[in-house]
């Protein structure tokens, strides 16, 4: 509706696909409904995260090795599609905001809600995160359709092409798939016939009711409808949940989630220490730490996917950042003694197909050996068309010349070996404290404080 960004109709939403909540609004015009739908909906998310936030492990984090806290578990909302995304952001910016005292008051747990839903908004574009997920989004990751990127927004047209029943292909599914009379959109848009024959006439009817017994009645009809809307989609997600499980889970998302928890926990110690919600705008030092945070996951997102799947490795050997070879010498006694100490630095050497395109001084990394850094020492022509690269392993062998290698430390002949520029370990930009940033750029920002003309959103 005009002016309403984010006026709320319904809502499946739960753990299990067998007892899905419904949450409704009959009349999204009403701001009590609008708003009693948000605190039905804290009733469900709120509990959730408090579970979570309750059981926690210790850990040690930064160079003074300060013991942290964090959740054993992740949390994870699962929406259809980026539109579901979006208007959970907006929702949030809604309700995080609202005074909870006075003429238009709100629960307290409304703003909370509203103040996670901002953070799971803002985590959700951090890329590797898995707080906030789109399921088409997801499945698209992994699979591929034969239809746009805009046609892959619509879910059950994306199952349609990566599971169609038994004797369909993909596109005739999908075709399927596109009738709203078969699969109802839902997530957030509708189906506008559904909206002007069957909505609008329950809608009129629960207006014009004149008594509370025929309220009720069109209420319940509502509800029927709207459900009748809804499952489709929310079968559809969790058959994507079903699909995603059957994947091999990568490498790095054991990191990824614990990077998650750690986030998730931080903030849950931030709302009981201080608690201030977002503001409706970054303040300068404030966005520049969230920019290279989002520009840094993105780089470590990449690499990340590199080592973990060879298809992706396969696009950086394209462009000259990785080269794959097979182990033709060895020297895992070598020592480098031209310093002080010995250093133990044993060589491989590969042969490769076709000459790298890396130059000799690089240091390179093996998704089977992420711990051990090599150095490209020289390349040369090993004839009919072959090149041989020697590389210098300059760790992940142990301590001390003196100590026996520890086994498999240095590659054996005859293995095949990956290895890249990309650097999953590298460390991120480490900004001034807030207190010191410099007079350069502003002097440290004041402390965000909510006043009551920032609950009146500016939409346009």
């Amino acid at each position: 509706m005009a002016g309403e960004a984010c006026a709320p109709l319904a809502m499946l939403a739960g753990i299990e696909r067998s007892s899905p909540t419904l949450l409704t609004v009959h009349q999204p015009r009403d701001r009590a409904e609008r708003f009693g739908f948000a605190e039905r909906l804290s009733e469900l998310v709120l509990p959730y995260l408090a579970a979570l936030l309750a059981d926690t492990e210790s850990y040690l984090a930064g160079a003074a090795k300060e013991e942290r806290h964090r959740a054993l578990r992740g949390p994870q909302l699962i929406v259809p599609n980026g539109g579901g995304i979006g208007w959970l952001g907006r929702l949030g910016r809604l309700t995080r905001l609202r005074a909870t005292d006075g003429p238009f008051a709100v629960s307290s747990d409304v703003v909370l809600l509203g103040k996670w839903l901002t953070w799971f908004k803002d985590r959700s574009e951090v890329p590797g995160t898995a707080v906030l997920m789109a399921m088409t989004r997801v499945l698209t990751a992994h699979w591929a359709t034969g239809q746009s990127n805009a046609e892959d927004s619509h879910l059950a047209s994306v199952l349609a092409w990566i599971d169609p029943p038994a004797g369909r292909s993909g596109a005739a599914a999908a075709r399927d798939a596109e009738d709203p009379a078969l699969c109802p959109p839902a997530g957030p848009s509708t189906d506008p016939v559904f909206d002007a024959t069957t909505l609008q006439s329950l809608m009129t009817g629960y207006d014009e009711a004149t008594n509370d017994r025929a309220r009720k009645a069109f209420a319940r009809e509502m509800d029927r409808e709207l459900k009748g809307q809804m499952l489709p989609t929310w079968d559809a997600v969790w058959r994507g949940i079903e699909l995603l499980r059957g994947l091999p889970e990568g490498g790095h998302v054991t990191d990824r989630r614990r990077r998650d928890r750690a986030e998730f926990s931080a903030y849950g110690m931030y709302l009981i220490e201080d608690g201030r919600p977002q503001g409706r705008r970054d303040q300068a030092v404030g966005a520049a730490r969230r920019l290279a945070q989002v520009e840094e996951a993105e780089q470590l997102h990449q690499v990340e996917r590199a080592f973990d799947d060879p298809l992706v490795m396969a696009e950086y050997e394209l462009s000259g950042e990785a080269f794959t070879g097979v182990v033709v010498d060895r020297a895992p006694d070598r020592l480098d003694d031209s310093g002080a100490r010995p250093k133990r630095r044993p060589t491989v050497t590969l042969r490769v197909g076709e000459l790298p395109r890396i130059e000799v001084g690089a240091v390179v990394r093996s998704p089977a050996r992420r711990a051990q850094p090599a150095e490209v020492v020289a390349i040369a022509a090993a004839g009919a068309g072959d090149f041989d690269v020697l590389l210098e392993i300059t760790g992940g062998l142990g301590r001390g010349y003196r100590q026996p290698l520890p086994p498999g430390a240095v590659p054996e002949l005859g293995e095949e070996l990956t290895f890249t520029t990309l650097d999953p370990t590298r460390q991120p930009s480490r900004f001034p404290a807030t207190e010191n940033t410099p007079w350069t750029h502003g002097g440290p920002p004041q402390p965000y404080e909510p006043t009551a003309d920032d609950a009146e959103e500016v939409w346009a």
